[in-house]
């Protein structure tokens, strides 16, 4: 999720505390040199010093750093080095356990024994647990028996002794063996390869103009498990397996301490809140290069969830969002570099899973995933460059029961601090928005569905096109007055119905956006129950500046959050985030995927609210939002959706699998069959006709590349129930008064004030 940076260049507030931290900093000099590669503790102890000095110092709200803070710090970092309970022992859990409540102490006296001794314990169970799969994968295995494994690693106790991790490690080989000659089996059985090959050709192959090649491949690899007796496909999985435990156990030898370490302080800072942490100086640059918004590879964000990697978010435009077969919530089981065999990255560190997706322009990547509804499905995709044009706005035309209405996409709320010529969220909308006004629309859909946020500013000046002035939006940094932020351009760019569609994903600058309109009563909120809540403000701050004579070398950068953010009406976003004004069932509605999900999020609170006027042109917002009410309860696609969501979180909690093979295909089959029911969900059409505007219609001539954007996204737009219901409701807020026959809504008070 991209947060809010910084919300201004001249942020006066922010650069008061960044200058008062280093005045006080001047003590942290260094008072030895070293020049060596290998590990100094007294950098780490420095750096441990630095780090929550500078938290403390500069957060909004810093925690106390006592035995809660201490016992919470324990368990991240416990969870985070042995997620899935299969290295330590209980007994290393009882020696380490004495900490718990002495990791704040340690902090303050700068001591590291806590850190030492799990590093070297980990070291040493990890180099144990290459014996155990070598053994258990160098004889074949019994499906016919009749054993169970349960996924949730989080209830599991740790073993007790080696036989019983032993055995954990047994069963989850066994688990990932058995899904790959399953795998095998359908394949030479015959099952479901024409009916993939049909999607691909539809859907990836159309795009990358290689499908012929690919086909090959899939003919192929169907050729090689073809006639195969069971015991040679069941040691295929098992050399299979063993090359991959091979390549995980090469990378996780690797890492030196130093990454381990930036795992330790990690635990630390996130204690603060969840948005706070410390970059690495490799880390560092990474974070430097996602911000330049141009990268070769599939489009796709990811995020590590105990020992699997969860595809968060697919950019717009990129071969992920092209080829519609990898969705936010997948799992990814696999990785393989076109034709080679796949990589098992279960358990892989998330950096180490990105560098093996990501890849040059033009090269093939096919990902096993794990679908939210259970199913497995491999996916082809070829790696292109993600172009930042994809994260600007765009906008579309459609005609629905003879009027003309426009959509508005905002990907994010960009912007180029260091240069004010260049384009930017704010401009670009209001230029739609003068160019749709121009085309004769009679309403606006402002789309922010996976917006993660942006720019402060942009989201001010864009909210400013609404109305006719007056407070957008109030910032509250540690121990200082509020400031609120306003439009002061009494021009109204559009004054015409308005529709903003969120979802769960809608994050910071977004709600702020829709909290704003829904407070000045400007237009209708659609979408989720609420979005992301996510009302904070972080700053990166460059640590190498605060170390006078500095010879350590590159100390990275810490992510800290400075500001909280609140509505007009004084309530924060945070945590509770924006509620619809009419909720629409979504797939992902019971995960757990929010800022009220996460551990030490920040409360929610109240300020007093600023003084706004509320709009009082479009009489037909109570009557709109109860129709559109009444619409989704009757709708059968919504009722689908919600089903499936249903289905989902049941889904969620099933973490039992046989490990019998009968039993095993059996629950596959039934799975696929279930799933199959809701196919009709991606199959939808609202039978609208979306186009370009003019003059994107004139550059289309002579870009195909364009041509093939735009065609894409009207055809998803066509597809969309969402899309739909928001133009049903500028349907009805058309004209100034509600219909004949509906009950009048008691008008709010029009002037709400401090």
């Amino acid at each position: 999720m991209n947060a809010i940076m910084r919300f201004m260049k001249r942020n006066y507030k922010v650069l008061i505390i960044v200058v008062a931290l280093c005045a006080a900093l001047w003590s942290f000099v260094p008072k030895e040199i070293y020049a060596s590669s290998e590990p100094d503790p007294e950098k780490d102890r420095l750096l441990i010093e630095l780090l929550t000095f500078v938290i403390e110092k500069g957060h909004y709200d810093p925690a106390t750093i006592d035995d809660d803070f201490s016992k919470a710090v324990y368990k991240n970092y416990m969870e985070a080095i042995d997620p899935s309970k299969r290295f330590f022992l209980q007994s290393d859990i009882d020696e380490f356990a004495k900490y718990q409540t002495v990791i704040d102490d340690q902090i303050n006296a700068r001591d590291l024994s806590f850190f030492y001794l799990t590093h070297e314990r980990l070291v040493q169970r990890i180099g144990e647990s290459q014996k155990y799969y070598k053994d258990i994968l160098s004889k074949p295995f019994d499906y016919t028996k009749n054993e169970t494994i349960n996924t949730d690693y989080e209830k599991h106790a740790y073993a007790k002794n080696t036989a019983e991790l032993r055995e954990r490690w047994y069963k989850q080989i066994k688990l990932s063996t058995l899904s790959s000659l399953t795998n095998k089996l359908e394949i030479q059985e015959g099952k479901d390869v024409s009916d993939n090959v049909d999607d691909l050709d539809e859907q990836t192959f159309e795009l990358n103009k290689k499908a012929e090649d690919i086909k090959k491949k899939l003919e192929k690899e169907k050729a090689e498990v073809e006639n195969k007796s069971f015991e040679v496909l069941e040691k295929e999985t098992r050399e299979s397996q063993m090359k991959s435990l091979d390549e995980f156990f090469g990378f996780m030898t690797e890492l030196n301490r130093d990454d381990y370490f930036s795992v330790y302080i990690n635990s630390i800072a996130s204690q603060f809140d969840p948005h706070t942490s410390y970059f690495a100086p490799d880390d560092k640059e990474r974070f430097d290069v996602s911000m330049s918004g141009k990268l070769e590879g599939i489009g796709a964000r990811l995020q590590k969830k105990n020992d699997f990697t969860e595809i968060s978010e697919l950019i717009s435009g990129g071969p992920a969002w092209r080829g519609k077969e990898l969705e936010p919530g997948d799992v990814v089981l696999k990785v393989a570099q076109g034709s080679a065999e796949a990589v098992d990255v279960v358990g892989m560190r998330l950096d180490d899973v990105v560098k093996k997706i990501k890849g040059p322009k033009g090269t093939e990547v096919r990902l096993t995933v794990k679908k939210t509804d259970g199913t497995i499905k491999i996916i082809s995709i070829i790696r292109d460059e993600v172009e930042i044009e994809e994260t600007y706005a765009r906008s579309s035309i459609v005609e629905k029961n003879g009027k003309k209405y426009g959509i508005i996409y905002l990907p994010k709320f960009y912007i180029d601090f260091e240069n004010k010529d260049s384009r930017d969220a704010a401009k670009d909308i209001a230029l739609e928005v003068s160019r749709m006004k121009e085309a004769g629309v009679h309403g606006i859909v402002m789309d922010v569905r996976d917006n993660g946020g942006g720019s402060l500013k942009t989201v001010v000046d864009i909210a400013g096109l609404f109305i006719e002035k007056g407070p957008i939006v109030q910032i509250k940094s540690a121990g200082t007055k509020k400031e609120i932020l306003s439009d002061k351009d009494s021009r109204i760019q559009y004054d015409g119905p308005l529709v903003v569609m969120v979802n769960g994903f809608s994050a910071s600058a977004s709600e702020i956006l829709a909290a704003a309109i829904q407070d000045y009563r400007r237009g209708v909120i659609i979408g989720s129950s609420q979005t992301y809540g996510k009302g904070t403000v972080q700053n990166v701050i460059d640590l190498n500046q605060f170390i006078r004579g500095n010879s350590y070398g590159n100390l990275g950068a810490l992510k800290t959050t400075t500001q909280k953010f609140y509505r007009i009406n004084g309530g924060s976003t945070q945590l509770n985030g924006v509620s619809s004004d009419v909720a629409l069932p979504d797939r992902y509605s019971y995960l757990k995927m929010g800022e009220r999900d996460i551990d030490n999020a920040m409360k929610w609170d109240k300020i007093d609210p600023a003084d706004y006027k509320v709009w009082d042109k479009q009489n037909n917002l109570d009557y709109a939002i109860e129709r559109s009410k009444k619409r989704m309860e009757q709708n059968p696609q919504f009722a689908l959706i919600e089903e499936n969501a249903q289905w989902i979180k049941k889904r969620q909690d099933e973490n039992d699998f046989s490990l019998n093979i009968d039993k095993f295909r059996a629950e596959q089959i039934a799975l696929e069959e279930k799933a199959k029911k809701y196919k009709a969900i991606s199959k939808y059409n609202n039978q609208l006709k979306f186009s370009s505007l003019p003059y994107e219609n004139e550059l289309i001539k002579n870009d195909n590349l364009l041509k093939e954007k735009r065609d894409r996204w009207h055809e998803t737009l066509s597809k969309d129930v969402y899309v739909e219901e928001a133009l049903n409701v500028l349907d009805d807020l058309q004209g100034n008064s509600p219909q004949k026959g509906t009950v009048n809504v008691k008008k709010k008070d029009k002037l709400v004030r401090s």
